[in-house]
Parts: structure tokens; sequence; C-alpha cells
């Protein structure tokens, strides 16, 4: 047994490393955000993303800047680095301990099976390494899958850092408790510890923000019907929940198990509610996804292999569905915004305050104030009608904010500008006829920045 778990951990781990591996050029805007305000905690600015502006989360879950800032010192670049290799080793890590426990839980190949669809994940490779807490977030939800009585700790850890997850977390916590012992006592101690790290890190927020409430949650409103398409495509698309719909097996699966299985639909519902993700490649599920693993081997080592074969026919074509219109580009994503920043630098070059919607690369692009129109650095930007990029902004929203430079992202392929605010501040600039400054292409796509610059901005170098 030992020499298969060992085998199992080197499958795990490597099945998690081939899909890093090959979504490892993934990242998103607002990585850049943390890592911002990692370098701004390294250098005793606080906990900001402006260094003159507030002490705000800025989608930053509580303790994670201060994770990264150790490392973030020599500047944000340093800072985005760091948390892409803590991301991408945490889960291949907790992989490793997943694929062990594949391996002592049947005697079947069949119950490897997920962890080649482990190997494909857009989703489970991209986020990993993106530069947020994701991976880290992910690897705590796999620990939480086991059976000892601590392991609801590592489940309400999770909900700390991803409010959506205390549902999860809640039913983890009591299920697999209830499964191991069947008594009111250890369920109520298994929700103690699910409950207990969101309720301390919620209060911690009160007194560093002001709110427990976490400030993407303002900036970023969502509808109920958003929120059922988003579970139920992530649910289909994600390809790994798949592989355990097998109805006529669950009464076969051990008590621990269903427990696992029913957390993971509790947290899709709770994804339903919360309104999904404007993310792509279905950030918000991705830490359940190896509680899946976990169920479809179950599931795996017990049913007929035909049923085997089918399940796992659908699930690679769902995923390679995934990798045709998502993970092929994901791949360069990192280099696009690497190449975006340096021409960003001689673009934004004197500008004192930079509005924009994408306030992570041009806040590492520039020193300077950035002025976030979507919100999720600025509550009271935030706090606006409208939704997470169609903010309301009025006539006066540039002189009141004493904007010197725009920045909008252009669609070449629609012509026309690719979001609400991205119009409304071309037109505001526009209006007050400010010069319109250099394009800078996104490469390989139809999307390019457009600068607009205040005439009599006047020159200052960024800190």
């Amino acid at each position: 047994m030992i020499a298969a778990e060992r085998w199992g951990m080197a499958v795990g781990a490597g099945s998690a490393a081939v899909s890093l591996a090959l979504l490892w050029g993934f990242t998103v805007d607002d990585a850049w955000i943390s890592a911002r305000v990692a370098h701004h905690l390294a250098t005793g600015v606080g906990h900001r993303f402006n260094s003159d502006g507030p002490v705000v989360d800025a989608v930053t879950p509580l303790g994670f800047a201060h994770l990264l800032a150790p490392f973030a010192r020599s500047g944000p670049s340093a800072a985005f680095v760091a948390a892409r290799v803590l991301g991408a080793l945490s889960w291949v890590a907790a992989a490793g301990w997943l694929g062990r426990q594949l391996a002592s839980c049947g005697e079947r190949r069949w119950r490897f099976a997920p962890l080649g669809l482990v190997a494909i994940s857009v989703p489970l490779g991209a986020w990993a390494s993106a530069g947020m807490e994701t991976g880290l977030v992910t690897a705590l939800a796999t620990l939480a899958l086991g059976r000892g009585r601590f392991a609801p700790l590592a489940a309400g850890l999770c909900a700390a850092w991803r409010p959506e997850l205390i549902p999860w977390a809640m039913a983890l916590g009591i299920g697999t408790a209830v499964a191991r012992q069947r008594a009111p006592g250890p369920a109520l101690f298994g929700l103690a510890l699910a409950l207990g790290p969101p309720a301390l890190v919620a209060l911690c927020r009160v007194v560093a923000f002001g709110t427990a409430m976490p400030l993407a949650a303002l900036a970023k409103p969502s509808g109920l019907e958003a929120g059922l398409g988003y579970a139920g495509s992530a649910f289909l698309l994600t390809a790994l929940p798949v592989l355990a719909l097998a109805p006529w097996v669950v009464r076969q699966l051990p008590a621990h198990v269903v427990a696992v299985g029913i957390a993971g639909l509790v947290h899709f519902g709770a994804v339903a509610m919360a309104g999904g993700d404007w993310m792509p490649s279905f950030r918000l599920v991705v830490p359940v996804l190896p509680a899946w693993v976990l169920v479809a081997a179950a599931v795996a080592e017990r049913a007929a292999a035909w049923a085997n074969a089918l399940r796992l026919t659908l699930a690679l074509g769902l995923s390679l569905l995934v990798w045709r219109d998502v993970g092929l580009a994901s791949r360069h994503i990192v280099r696009q915004r690497s190449a975006l920043v340096a021409s960003g630098r001689d673009a934004l070059a004197g500008a004192r305050r930079i509005a924009t919607l994408d306030a992570g690369w041009v806040g590492i692009a520039t020193g300077a104030h950035v002025v976030d129109v979507a919100g999720v650095t600025d509550p009271t930007i935030a706090g606006l009608p409208g939704g997470h990029t169609s903010k309301r902004l009025d006539d006066a929203f540039l002189e009141r904010r004493e904007v010197d430079a725009v920045v909008a992202l252009w669609d070449a392929r629609r012509g026309g500008w690719f979001r609400r605010n991205d119009a409304r501040l071309a037109e505001l600039a526009q209006s007050a006829e400010w010069v319109s400054g250099p394009e800078l292409p996104l490469a390989g796509s139809t999307y390019s920045y457009r600068v607009f610059r205040r005439p009599s901005a006047r020159r200052a170098q960024p800190e």
C-alpha cells in the first residue's frame, strides 16, 4: 500500500504540474492590484492601492498582501511573481496529497481517471498560477477533504479569504463530522471550525476597513439570473463534476464521500446566489474542484467500466471545448500584459492622476494615482449606481477627480469601445478636447488601449 500511495502522490502532483505548465501564461488584471498593495505594505505606505489614497482591501483578501509583502520591497512585479509561485507550489503539493487519497480508496485503476482531467483542466491550471489567492485557497480546500477532526478548519480558512465558500465550509464541516461519528457534538465542533476563521476575518475587516463586506461585493453587483447561468455553465464546463453524475452508484459511496459531494453541490448553489463572476475560467468554483476529483474517484471505483468510459469521454469533450474557447488564448496573457506595462510607462509618463477600468496593469506601469473607474480599489466609485463596468459617471467626473490622463480599451473587431465606461471615459475626454495620445496594442488580439491626456497637464515624475 505504501508503494501505491507514493505512486498516487506522484500522479496527483504530476497532473497538477502538467496543467500549470500548459497555463503558466495566464493572469488577470486584479492580480497586479494585489501586487501593488503588497509593495505599499513592504515600503511602509500601508494597505493602500494608491499611496495617497485610503486604506482599502482592493480585491485583496485580508492577509494575502501581507503574505506577499516580504517579496515586494523591490516592486509590485516581484510580489506578482511570488504570488504565482506560491499558488502553483501549494496546488501541486495539495494535488499530491489528493493522489495519495485516491490510491488508498480502492483497487481499480479507474479511480485515477479524474487526475487525467486535472492534467488538462483550464480552470485549475490557470487559476493556481494567476497571481491571486486562488491557488492557496484551492490547496486548503483540498486538505479540508481529509477525515481528521480538524479538517474543517482548513475549509474555514478558505472561507475566510473567499466568503462565497462559507456555505460550502459549513456543509463540509457538519457533513464530514456526522459521517465520521454520527453525533451532534462533533457536527457542532465541525461547524465552529468552519465558521471561526471567516468570523474572525470579518471582525478584522471592520477594524481595518470599517466594514465586514469586501469592497468587490459592492463594486461588482450581480443578479440571480447571471448567477444561475454561471453556476450551470461551471458545473458542466469544469468537467470534473460530470464524472460524478452516477445517481445509481451514490448509495454505494462511503458516507464521508457523500458529505463531500453534498458540500460541493451547496457551493454551486452559493455561487448562483452570489451572482457568479465576470472573470474567465470559473474562478469561483475552482477551490471545490478537488472535492469532485475525490467523489468521481469513488464513483469510478464502483461503477461499470462502460459507464466510466462514457462519463470520461463526455468530460474530455467538455474540457477540450474550454481549451478551444478560453485555454489557448489564456496562455499568452502574462506576456501581453508585460508588454503593455512596458509601453504604458512611456505613454503615461508625467501623468499624476489616471482614470481607467483596468487599474491593475496601469498601476504597475506607473506610480501615479490611479482613479479606478471599476471601483474595486475605490470605495466612493464602488458605491455609484451601475455595474462593474458601467458605473454612472457624471459630466464633471474627470474635473472633480483632477484626472489628467484617461486609458480606455478599444475593440477594433467590433469597431467600438469594449465596455460601457471605456466609451464614457473617452466621451468625457473628447468633449473636453483632450489630446489623443499613443495607441497601446494588446498583442495577439483585436484590442488596444487608447490614451487621452489633458492639454494643460503638468508633467511630473511618478513615484
